[in-house]
């Protein structure tokens, strides 16, 4: 019998407490546990071992077998004919009259693999069948395997404060107060107008989880608002925003454009690049562009009511 490749005295304590009761919270237990656990599977022995390796299975010391090793399982059929595929948390679930010529220890995601590879063949799983016999249909199996994919597909990244700090500032430059302004339009813009700093700090802290919002990197007094209404139709908001001149890709500068005929928002971004600085645009998709160099002479505003009257064109 292949030995543990994991300790799964936790699994067997779930298991056995459900056995006694069969409550559902109990069950989600053992699933979950299940799902990050190396089980013991009954097989039959692979064809092409060599001498060795089969002494060495028949004695219950683990083995590598060959990568195109064909696994067969040793399953159970029930009275119904429906066909089951055992699995054991530990040697001692199985009864000696019950042992199979060859038992393998495997992660239980490659168990629940063959199932669905087999899914006409077999319709379950049982865990420890013949002590506190857990089936694990269907349905149960497929919500296993979707929480197992999305796991691997999960990645956590540290970041350092001030790494999170600068993620925050571009969340809400680029993306957060667009899109308010585009949503909410000339109310949203009266509202920055009229809130200034603690409308952007509270942007901020949204990107915050609950319990750390006040530990957001920045106070209102960190942003300057300013509008402009540089002609009959047209209506300049400059939002200078906190840090972003020292590092490349970063916004330091948003604008806010109100074109009143059209009754139109346009958002511009003064960013700090390789290239030097550059004027952006973030359309009502959310979609950011680089537009061209931002003029070195302070002619900013002018260049940006250049690109908000080529763009009604």
């Amino acid at each position: 019998m292949a030995e543990q490749k994991s300790d799964n005295a936790r699994l067997e304590t779930l298991a056995e407490e459900f056995a006694k009761d069969r409550q559902k919270e109990k069950y989600a237990e053992v699933m979950e546990a299940l799902e990050k656990s190396t089980v013991l599977m009954p097989v039959m022995p692979p064809r092409g071992l060599d001498e060795e390796t089969q002494r060495a299975m028949k004695a219950g010391k683990p083995v590598r077998l060959p990568k195109n090793a064909s696994i067969t399982p040793c399953l159970l059929r029930k009275e119904s004919g429906e066909q089951l595929l055992p699995v054991f948390t530990s040697g001692a679930q199985i009864p000696p009259e019950k042992k199979s010529p060859a038992v393998l220890a495997m992660p239980f995601q490659v168990c629940l693999s063959m199932v669905t590879a087999n899914s006409g063949q077999v319709s379950a799983m049982v865990l420890n069948p013949f002590t506190h016999n857990i089936a694990m249909p269907k349905e149960i199996l497929e919500v296993a395997r979707r929480r197992m994919e999305a796991a691997k597909q999960t990645k956590t990244v540290r970041v350092t404060e001030k790494q999170f700090a600068r993620l925050v500032h571009d969340r809400v430059a680029f993306q957060l107060l667009p899109r308010y302004l585009f949503e909410h339009k000339e109310d949203g813009l009266r509202r920055l107008q009229d809130e200034e700093g603690a409308f952007l700090l509270e942007l901020y802290r949204e990107c915050y989880p609950e319990e750390r919002r006040q530990a957001a990197a920045v106070t209102e007094e960190d942003f300057s608002v300013m509008t402009m209404n540089v002609t009959e139709d047209m209506q300049i908001t400059r939002v200078d925003m906190p840090e972003g001149r020292d590092r490349a890709g970063s916004c330091y500068r948003v604008y806010a454009v109100f074109l009143r005929g059209a009754r139109q928002i346009r958002c511009y971004t003064l960013e700090r690049t390789e290239q030097g600085n550059q004027i952006g645009r973030v359309g009502p998709d959310g979609v950011h562009e680089t537009l061209e160099p931002a003029p070195d002479n302070g002619a900013e505003i002018e260049a940006v009511m250049a690109l908000a009257a080529r763009a009604q064109e």
